[in-house]
C-alpha cells in the first residue's frame, strides 16, 4: 500500500529521517511512536504528498481512499450531523447530484441516483453519523447545533467523527484521543478494532496502542524500525536489545526493586486484594519493559511531604455547582493521608467540579467542607497552563515561588524535566504544549505538596514524560487524587476509584476493566434511546419499546452473571455445578442479546 525506500527527510536544518525504509501492507494497524519532534507527523505529510522527501523514494498505491484527521479547528454554520455526513464524499456527491436532478425533474437520472444511493446504503448515512456522534460523547440535542456553537475541543471531535464516517481504505490518525475522555476513548478503541481497513496511528497513550495496533513503527535517531505486535510487545523487544548493556541492566533492577517495595506495601492491605493483583500484573510487565525508558531525559521525583494528621479533607452533604446550577449534590467524602484515589466519570459528569472543590477553588453551595490547617495542595489542571506568565522564563517562575533558590539548584531541578542549558532562561511563549505542561508539573513538585490533585495531567505529554510521571507518583508518599484518561497511569498509581455520575460521588467497587464495561453498557442504553428518536415513522413504537425492555432485561442479567463470575468463590470445587451453569447461560445470553439487537435494527 505504501513503500518508503531509503527516505531522507528534514525540516529546516533538522534531520528527521535518514535513509530509512518502510513498507505498509493492506489491513495492517500500525502505531507510530517516538519522542516529540522526531518526525511522526511529518511522515503523515509524506504519505499525503503534502511534504516531499529530501532523498529516497515514496510509493503510495494509486486510487486508494485516504482519510486524515485534520488538526485545524473546523468552522461553519451547518449542523454537527451535516458536517459529519460530509465525511462520506461519495454519498455527499450523489446527494448533491440528486438535488440538482430533482430541481430539473430529470426522472431517469433521479431513479439512477436513488439506485446508487440505495446500493451504498446512503439512506442510513444520517443514522450512522448520529451513532458516531453518540460514541464520541455528543448528546442528541447537539446533533443539530451549528459547528460554530461548539468549543475547540468538541470541534476536533467533529473532525474525528467525519473521518470515521468516511469509509476510507486508509486512516491516518494523529493523536485522535487528545480531546477525548475515557468513555469516548473506550468507544473509539472498539471502533478501530472493528475497522476493516489500514490504520496508521500516532498516539502517546500506551493502553490505546496496546488495544488497537498490531505493529509498531519506532522513529529514533533518524532511523525507522518496525516491530511486530502491540506497544507492550515493542517494549519487550526493544528492552532485550538494551539489556545487553550492563549499566542499563543495573538501573533496571533498581527500578524493579522500587516498584516491588511499592507493591509489597500495597498488597499488605487485605481489603484491596483485587488492586494488588492488578498491580502485580503491572510489575510483571515492567520487569520486561523498564529498560526502554532508561534513556529518558526525565528524572524528576517528589520530595518527602510534610506530615499531616487525618483527615485532610471532609465533605458532609456538600452540593457543588455554579450559580443556580447544581452539578454534584449531597456529597459525603473523606480524604486521608496516603489515600490514592482515581476519579472516574463520563464527560460533563462533574469530575473537574469535584477537583476544584478539593482544591478550595470552588466553595460549596450547601453542606460542610473541612480542610486540614496543615494541608499543602499541589493542583494541576489544564487552565493552569494558560495562566503561566508567557513572557517569563522557567527560571523566573521557580524563583518567584522561592526567591532563595540558587541558579544551580534551579538548573539541576529543571534539568530533570528536560529543560537544559539556556532553555530555563527563554520566555515560554514559544514553548510547546508539552513543555508548558512539564513546567506546571515542575512548579507543583517544587512546592512539596502533601496532597496532589491532578486533573488530566498527561494531556500534551509524550510517552517518555508520562512514564517518568508514573514513576514519580509511585514514589510519592502523600495523598493523591487523579483524573486521567490515561489508563496505564491510573493502573500504576491509584489504589481505589470513585465515580462521579448523575450528580453523585460514590466509591466504585471494581477496577478499570469493570469501569470500561460500565461505560459500554451506558453507551448501549443511550444508543437504544437514540434509535427510537431517529427511527422511521412507519416502524411500530410499541414494538420498539418492547424490544428495548427485553434488551434492558438481558443486559441486567448479563451484568449479574458477570458479577457472579468475578467472585472467587464460584471457582471452588464445591461450586463447580453453579460455575458451569453460569458459563453456559452466559454464552446463550450473548446470542439472545445479538438476536434482539439485530431485530431492533431491522
Amino acid at each position: 500500500m505504501i513503500t518508503l525506500n531509503t527516505l531522507t527527510l528534514q525540516r529546516g536544518t533538522k534531520l528527521l529521517v535518514d535513509q530509512a525504509s518502510l513498507t505498509v501492507f493492506a489491513k495492517q494497524k500500525i502505531g507510530i511512536v517516538g519522542v516529540n519532534g522526531c518526525g511522526k507527523s511529518s511522515l503523515f505529510g509524506i504519505f499525503l504528498q503534502k511534504l516531499h522527501p529530501d532523498g529516497g523514494e515514496v510509493f503510495v498505491q494509486k486510487n486508494i481512499s485516504i482519510a486524515y484527521l485534520a488538526q485545524e479547528v473546523p468552522h461553519g454554520e451547518i449542523s454537527a450531523v451535516q458536517y459529519v455526513m460530509q465525511g462520506d464524499k461519495e454519498i455527499t456527491s450523489l446527494t448533491q447530484e440528486l438535488q440538482k436532478a430533482e430541481a430539473t425533474n430529470n426522472h431517469i437520472l433521479i431513479t439512477e441516483l436513488h439506485n446508487k444511493l440505495y446500493g451504498l446504503d446512503g439512506y442510513a448515512l444520517e443514522a450512522k453519523a448520529c451513532k458516531i456522534l453518540n460514541g464520541l460523547g455528543f448528546k442528541v440535542s447537539d446533533y443539530q447545533k451549528e459547528v460554530n456553537a461548539f468549543s475547540g475541543g468538541w470541534r476536533m471531535r467533529l473532525n474525528l467523527a467525519q473521518v470515521l464516517l468516511s469509509r476510507a481504505e486508509l486512516l491516518l490518525l494523529d493523536e485522535p484521543t487528545n480531546y477525548l475522555d475515557m468513555d469516548a476513548m473506550v468507544w473509539l478503541e472498539k471502533w478501530l478494532q472493528n475497522y476493516d481497513g489500514t490504520l496508521l496511528l500516532i498516539s502517546h497513550d500506551r493502553e490505546f496502542l496496546d488495544n488497537v495496533v498490531n505493529r509498531i513503527v519506532h522513529i529514533e535517531n533518524c532511523k525507522i524500525e518496525t516491530y511486530t505486535g502491540n506497544y507492550s510487545s515493542f517494549e519487550e523487544q526493544r528492552a532485550e536489545k538494551l539489556a545487553q548493556e550492563k549499566s542499563l541492566y543495573e538501573k533496571q533492577q533498581a527500578k524493579i526493586a522500587h516498584m516491588q517495595k511499592y507493591i509489597d506495601r500495597f498488597r499488605a492491605k487485605a481489603s484491596k486484594a483485587r488492586q494488588a493483583q492488578s498491580r502485580m500484573k503491572l510489575l510483571e510487565k515492567m520487569e520486561k519493559v523498564t529498560l526502554t525508558h532508561l534513556d529518558t531525559p526525565f528524572t524528576f521525583k517528589f520530595a518527602e511531604p510534610k506530615s499531616c494528621s487525618p483527615p485532610l479533607i471532609t465533605m458532609e452533604e456538600v452540593s457543588l455547582g455554579y450559580g443556580d446550577k447544581t452539578v454534584i449534590r449531597s456529597c459525603n467524602f473523606s480524604l486521608n493521608p496516603e489515600d490514592r484515589i482515581g476519579v472516574l466519570g463520563i464527560n460533563g459528569a462533574g469530575k473537574s467540579t469535584f477537583m476544584k472543590s478539593l482544591a478550595g477553588i470552588l466553595r460549596p453551595q450547601r453542606g460542610n467542607l473541612f480542610s486540614n490547617k496543615d494541608i499543602q495542595i499541589g493542583y494541576f489542571a489544564q487552565h493552569q497552563i494558560d495562566q503561566l506568565s508567557m513572557q517569563d522564563t522557567p527560571f523566573h517562575h521557580i524563583t518567584r515561588i522561592d526567591p532563595k533558590a540558587t541558579e544551580q539548584q534551579v538548573r539541576t531541578f529543571l534539568g530533570g524535566f528536560d529543560f537544559s542549558n539556556d532553555t530555563i532562561f527563554r520566555p515560554i511563549t514559544n514553548f510547546s504544549g508539552g513543555e508548558k505542561a512539564r513546567l506546571v508539573l515542575a512548579l507543583l513538585i517544587w512546592q512539596k505538596p502533601n496532597l496532589l490533585l491532578l486533573d488530566e495531567p498527561t494531556n500534551h505529554l509524550d510517552l517518555e514524560t508520562r512514564e517518568a510521571l508514573s514513576y514519580a507518583l509511585q514514589e510519592y508518599t502523600g495523598a493523591l487524587v487523579l483524573v486521567a484518561h490515561d489508563r496505564h497511569l491510573l493502573k500504576a498509581t491509584v489504589d481505589e476509584f470513585y465515580l462521579v455520575n448523575n450528580g453523585e460521588v460514590t466509591q466504585f467497587r471494581g477496577d478499570l476493566d469493570d469501569y470500561q464495561r460500565w461505560l459500554l453498557d451506558a453507551k448501549k442504553t443511550v444508543e437504544v434511546v437514540q434509535k427510537e428518536e431517529i427511527s422511521k415513522p412507519q416502524v411500530s413504537h410499541k414494538h420498539l419499546r418492547q424490544l428495548e425492555k427485553k434488551l434492558e432485561k438481558l443486559y441486567n442479567e448479563r451484568d449479574a452473571l458477570a458479577a457472579k463470575l468475578l467472585d472467587p468463590q464460584i471457582y471452588q470445587k464445591e461450586n463447580r455445578a453453579e460455575f458451569e451453569k453460569c458459563s453456559k447461560r452466559s454464552a446463550i445470553l450473548e446470542d439472545e442479546i445479538k438476536q434482539a439487537e439485530e431485530e431492533w435494527l431491522s
